[in-house]
């Protein structure tokens, strides 16, 4: 049992630590005020092939294997975790119309995603269903104009940002089989957009609602086949888990790395704090806990590339160890910082804050428990 990296991860994840360094870190307080990326960010990414990381290389992509994926999410999040899980959603984006999509609809808006020229938001949350997924209200009813739909997507990474938005929408009866797919352009008649969300975190990345009123979109705009949609979603998620447990990590490393730098500067009665051993003891702790993280990490995105029938159960898992490991340790280094943690200036109340939300999107971490047991009690 090999527990290295490849050569070849090791440079993909040394090309993305790099241009986390140069291009994101130095910008993302400043990101974080205008409440917004700039656009030119997507340009450059896409120059290192991370428009479709683990789009097949018979449509232009990466052909990125999942463990792959987490290496570049983990490291440009040691520069600015939502920059990362915002390029996470838009990935998931344009997996799935490698995956689903016909050869149309895949030749209209695949090469644009790969480029980033058409950035992709993901819409499968409502205000009246979130952890519930299958029980959303967005309707879709095919007329002789093309689809028209109705609804409100909530919480929507890139509302009002984004080019093109997969929506998840109701052509059928109750529950998940009743779920469709569709690609809905930023310019389609009938969509609209809520006003920006106040945030904790996340706050260089635009957050609004999604809104339908008789949004028509042409027949071919249907991403695979009616009644699938739920089951491309679900299929999506697992990957995405896997991508925000990554970010949580690369956050938290983040902080403990800066912890150690300040302790190492900051004297008190005497004598630098990493000279203290009851500091010594928190900081190896907050680093047992961050390698244990990493290495389930990858174990459970070793699973998902070989498809072993636990790799739904091991992502749950690991999407809850992590990310609540990783806002853990962010946490206890602003307590590390003192007063100082509290300030914008350092940068770790940012991190605490941003990694927050990831106990929450991709699936509570309620969501991952159920998950668990579900499969641990089958068949008992």
């Amino acid at each position: 049992m090999d527990f290295s990296l490849t050569e070849e991860q090791q440079a993909i994840f040394d090309m993305a630590r790099a241009f986390g360094e140069d291009r994101i870190a130095p910008n993302a307080q400043a990101w974080e005020k205008a409440g917004t990326i700039p656009r030119d960010l997507w340009d450059e990414l896409s120059e290192l092939g991370f428009g479709g990381l683990y789009v097949s290389e018979e449509n232009g992509g990466a052909g990125l294997g999942r463990l792959d994926a987490t290496l570049v999410f983990e490291a440009l999040s040691m520069a600015c975790p939502p920059t990362a899980a915002f390029l996470s959603i838009h990935n998931m984006c344009a997996r799935m119309l490698d995956a689903y999509a016909s050869d149309d609809l895949r030749d209209r808006y695949l090469p644009d995603a790969l480029t980033m020229a058409n950035f992709m938001s993901y819409c499968l949350t409502e205000p009246g269903s979130g952890s519930d997924a299958a029980a959303l209200r967005t309707t879709a009813k095919l007329t002789d104009k093309g689809y028209v739909l109705n609804g409100t997507k909530a919480f929507i990474s890139g509302g009002g940002y984004s080019d093109s938005y997969i929506v998840m929408a109701r052509t059928g009866e109750d529950g998940p089989k009743g779920v469709s797919a569709f690609v809905v352009p930023s310019d389609a008649p009938g969509l609209s957009f809520g006003g920006l969300e106040d945030k904790m975190g996340w706050k260089a990345q635009p957050t609004r609602q999604v809104q339908m009123d008789d949004c028509l979109i042409p027949a071919a705009n249907l991403l695979g086949t009616e009644g699938q949609g739920f089951k491309y979603a679900m299929a999506g998620l697992d990957g995405g888990r896997l991508n925000i447990a990554a970010c949580s990590l690369g956050g938290a490393q983040t902080a403990l790395n800066a912890t150690l730098t300040y302790m190492a500067e900051r004297k008190a009665f005497g004598k630098t704090l990493d000279q203290f051993q009851a500091l010594q003891f928190r900081i190896a702790d907050m680093e047992i806990e961050l390698q244990a993280a990493r290495t389930f990490l990858r174990q459970a995105a070793w699973k998902l590339d070989n498809k072993t029938p636990d790799a739904s159960r091991y992502c749950a898992m690991a999407k809850k160890l992590v990310t609540e490991t990783g806002s853990r340790v962010a946490d206890q280094c602003l307590q590390l910082h003192g007063g100082y943690g509290y300030l914008a200036d350092y940068g770790i109340e940012k991190l605490v804050r941003d990694l927050r939300v990831h106990q929450i999107l991709e699936g509570t971490n309620e969501i991952m428990r159920v998950i668990v047991a579900r499969q641990m009690t089958a068949g008992q």
